[in-house]
């Protein structure tokens, strides 16, 4: 069958990091390699590049278009996107799937949409695409949220969890077009690689570990090993927890130093108390890039914050991962939680946290209640009527404790003594020069970009144009 995979523009990118990431679709292009190896037709188009969903839909002529949704501030533009494939194909079958998705699947069931992913996509989309080939009965691939006359239903689940390895590379080669406009920080391209999925914590406001049963399966060393090969000089790995499993970990890096893997770059996300417990592991991963970076969820400045997260890791797993990874020379970046209900001594908490620890590379988000969490379920009541675009933590979603207009002051008075103010310790100047001749123009036009977070009355306009009217949106 011919199928055709896109990957939504997200809409609201006007605050945060987005400009400094634009990662390939890895999640479609393994969808696209489990539909190729059983012989159908697949085209993935990016539509945060040009052409849009019209020019798409009718080069491809698809029987059947899958949507991705990986954030939930990205619902209602899938769903705009669902209803322009419809009117140019009404009688295409239109899935939607990706994390947020299968997190929260009530957001995105519509009238355009006739089911939703709610497990791996590398293997229910596979049996889904097959079943409208043969004219089977849909309810019964499992996976689903299915619509049907009746109303939305729930098939049965996965019998068990997808071996990573039923699909052992992506199939990047559907996405080639766009490589040169893929970038993470400073470096472009830049390849996504997963070499593992899942996470045993289970942190308030991550929904990762509910959506996978605290579960984390890995990819064979072999499979691995390939994709790094395969993949450019720029790696960003996109495991949930990387260096989980040590002892797996360790035979990997032996594995990609025997097969004389080394890279310009590479950035990993993990955690404090895992940095703080593997010295030697983080020794053996080193040699492997020119430049190795470490995200860490840094979260609070304080223990009775991390508690209040169920962390599960302290304040002190904080400062000791970063002095041992900066021993070894790992570059440091993070992120911080800022809460609603946060009074002014609790942001001079955290810049002076900020300050003693030399963390002004790490960036602050609103703690937001994304659908799906521990924590979404218990504020739920306060977002009635709220736009899924404002669900990009950066804006406030209910009346602040101290009110708004002095929480974003303060708010943006923290990213100003971050190292993107260009204003501040960081000019202009310094990022050029951290980059080659032909990166420039991106580099300048992404800095100027991330400037309206320093700004309050940016923060404030935008939250007093889109606070909830009471309609549609996360009610």
């Amino acid at each position: 069958m011919n199928v055709l995979l896109l990957r939504p523009h997200p809409g609201n990118d006007r605050f945060g990091l987005g400009p400094f990431f634009r990662v390939e679709p890895l999640g479609l292009e393994y969808i696209g390699a489990a539909l190729l190896a059983r012989g159908h037709e697949v085209t993935i188009a990016d539509l945060r590049f040009s052409p849009g969903v019209s020019t798409w839909v009718k080069r491809a002529r698809p029987r059947i278009v899958g949507i991705g949704c990986l954030h939930a501030l990205e619902f209602d533009r899938v769903i705009e996107t669902a209803r322009q494939v419809r009117r140019e194909s009404p009688d295409a079958f239109i899935l939607v799937g990706g994390h947020a998705a299968a997190a929260f699947p009530a957001a995105v069931e519509c009238e355009a949409v006739d089911a939703v992913v709610v497990d791996d996509g590398e293997e229910i989309v596979p049996l889904l695409v097959d079943a409208c080939q043969q004219g089977s009965d849909l309810s019964a691939v499992p996976g689903l949220r299915l619509r049907t006359p009746d109303g939305w239903i729930s098939t049965a689940a996965l019998a068990e969890r997808t071996s990573l390895d039923l699909v052992p590379l992506p199939a990047r080669h559907l996405v080639d077009r766009h490589r040169s406009g893929y970038h993470c920080l400073l470096f472009k391209p830049v390849w996504l690689i997963e070499t593992a999925r899942g996470c045993p914590h289970k942190c308030s406001f991550c929904s990762v570990w509910q959506l996978y049963n605290r579960s984390c399966r890995e990819r064979s060393l072999e499979a691995v090993v390939e994709d790094f090969i395969r993949c450019g000089d720029s790696i960003f790995v996109a495991d949930d927890l990387f260096w989980y499993n040590q002892s797996r970990s360790l035979e990997l890096a032996k594995a990609l130093k025997k097969r004389g893997v080394f890279k310009r770059w590479i950035l990993v996300q993990t955690r404090t108390d895992l940095i703080r417990r593997s010295a030697e592991l983080m020794e053996a991963w080193r040699p492997l890039a020119k430049d190795f970076d470490i995200f860490l969820g840094l979260e609070a400045a304080s223990d009775t914050a991390l508690d209040g997260l169920d962390k599960d890791a302290g304040v002190e797993d904080s400062i000791e991962s970063v002095q041992l990874a900066r021993s070894l020379k790992y570059g440091i970046n993070g992120n911080f939680l800022v809460g609603h209900e946060w009074d002014e001594a609790d942001f001079r908490e955290l810049w002076d946290f900020v300050e003693r620890h030399g963390l002004q590379r790490a960036g602050f988000t609103i703690h937001t209640p994304l659908p799906g969490t521990e924590y979404y379920r218990t504020v739920e009541h306060k977002l009635k009527g709220q736009q899924w675009s404002n669900f990009d933590m950066h804006h406030l979603l209910w009346e602040p404790r101290i009110g708004a207009k002095r929480f974003l002051e303060l708010y943006a008075e923290t990213w100003r003594r971050s190292i993107l103010n260009t204003a501040g310790n960081k000019g202009i100047m310094d990022w050029i020069r951290q980059v080659r001749p032909s990166q420039i123009p991106y580099i300048v036009r992404v800095l100027w970009r991330t400037q309206r977070m320093m700004k309050p009355a940016e923060y404030l306009k935008e939250h007093l144009a889109t606070r909830p009217n009471c309609a549609g949106g996360a009610a």
